[in-house]
């Protein structure tokens, strides 16, 4: 696991100033999407493991200790410093669950100091996974069924992230993975066919596919638009045919009008008694252009996905914050557009809407359900991690209860919650106390 050192400096500068002068009272922070972007209308939730991998084995080592000794942290500092460790309770919403702005996604309780301290940490992982896994959650809605392949690694930025895509798109049902790997991580299926490059190294594009073919006859997709995409896709018959290939095989189209090409693909294959190859289309698609395809009923069993939803490319961050709700008593803040509601908070489910409430309050209705449940306790986890077809069974009992406006992929209306009553009249006390510390009270 990553060191204590993967955190923002003024972490340490105010967990340095709340050792001083023992602030460890116990406190909560509250981590949630403060607004979607306008292209979301829901969101994944995803990182929660290894944001408790990061907890369990939070410590200082003495070549940390060296080094902040070095940028002018006082031997009192380090003392402090070196004694650290969270063992604090944390409450979340499991992975693979659908949720919206303002609900919090985790939330944190533990002594100020090292409840500060994590802030830096849970937030890069929590934002990172978030963004792939809505991001490739709108490729799920938008191939309604069609199978999906992670292409990502490539475009990705850097490693980390590109093992970030594989696991959380195969959260949200991507059958498969082109990271290698990510696939012996994570229990995932590999998947790979060629690139254009194998194909120019031969002499002829026949004799490419004739020597791929022969090493690899169990799973046989050939890329057919190096040079003429239908000719590749004749190419690819006389293989299969000359080879007598049985088993699976299909053709990947990477350019051009993927909707005429595969339509024109699907008739040869046809005419030659392939009716069961599939095939498999790349290249830079979006959602919006898979959603297109499929509903254009192009003949297209499979799609490659790489670099949009790698990146995320129309909406590369949510914007997350770490925020005090308790310490000593309820808190909040007030900084305009920015306002926080205050304390340790349950967010309910039932079909008339999600509810923030208290921790502590009933459930607001018959059948409601609860989000947030507890994941670790006095700094240790409370179960084992689930495998990734559990969590990808939770995305998918929420994907059918997403209401149709908050799961257009285009102009979505993400579903807002309610604050129930006593988180309501708790935040007006509490901004009432806040107004009167500040000195503005009446």
């Amino acid at each position: 696991m990553p060191g204590a050192l993967l955190i923002d400096l003024y972490e340490l500068n105010m967990v340095a100033s709340y050792l001083r002068r023992g602030m460890t009272s116990p406190a909560t922070f509250s981590l949630y999407v403060r607004a979607l972007s306008p292209h979301r209308g829901f969101l994944v939730t995803a990182g929660l493991e290894s944001c408790l991998g990061f907890l369990e084995d939070l410590s200082f080592d003495d070549e940390d200790l060296g080094y902040l000794a070095s940028i002018g942290f006082d031997p009192s500092d380090i003392g402090g410093f070196s004694g650290l460790r969270f063992d604090g309770d944390v409450w979340a919403v499991p992975e693979g669950r659908v949720v919206y702005a303002g609900e919090p996604l985790l939330e944190v309780s533990a002594s100020l100091p090292a409840a500060q301290l994590v802030e830096t940490f849970l937030l890069n992982q929590i934002t990172l996974h978030v963004t792939l896994a809505s991001k490739a959650a709108r490729y799920r809605v938008a191939a309604e069924g069609r199978d999906l392949v992670d292409f990502a690694f490539r475009r990705t930025h850097g490693k980390d992230a590109a093992m970030a895509a594989a696991r959380d798109s195969a959260i949200v049902g991507f059958v498969s993975t082109s990271n290698v790997e990510a696939a012996r991580r994570y229990g995932l299926r590999p998947a790979g066919t060629m690139a254009h490059s194998f194909i120019e190294a031969f002499e002829s594009e026949v004799g490419a596919f004739r020597a791929f073919a022969e090493d690899h006859p169990d799973s046989t997709t050939f890329l057919v638009d190096t040079y003429d995409t239908p000719n590749g896709v004749r190419n690819a018959i006389e293989t299969i045919r000359e080879l007598g290939i049985a088993g699976g095989v299909g053709v990947r189209l990477d350019s051009g009008d993927l909707d005429s090409l595969s339509r024109e693909a699907r008739k040869l294959l046809d005419e030659a008694g392939l009716e069961r190859a599939r095939i498999f289309a790349s290249g830079g698609l979006d959602e919006l252009e898979v959603e297109a395809l499929v509903r254009a009923d192009a003949p297209i069993d499979a799609f490659g996905i790489g670099t949009e939803m790698g990146v995320s490319a129309d909406a590369p961050s949510v914007d997350s914050v770490y925020k005090l709700v308790e310490y000593r008593g309820p808190v909040l803040k007030l900084s305009a557009q920015k306002t926080t509601a205050p304390g340790a908070k349950q967010v309910w489910r039932s079909p008339e809407g999600d509810v923030v409430a208290l921790r502590d309050e009933a459930a607001p209705s018959a059948g409601a359900e609860p989000l947030l449940e507890p994941v670790m306790r006095g700094g240790a986890r409370l179960a084992s991690a689930p495998p990734i077809g559990q969590i990808a069974a939770r995305f998918d009992a929420d994907l059918g209860r997403i209401p149709e406006p908050a799961r257009r992929l285009r102009d979505p209306e993400p579903v807002v919650a309610r604050h129930s009553d006593a988180l309501v009249a708790l935040t007006d006390r509490t901004r009432a106390e806040a107004l009167r510390r500040a000195g503005l009270g009446a």
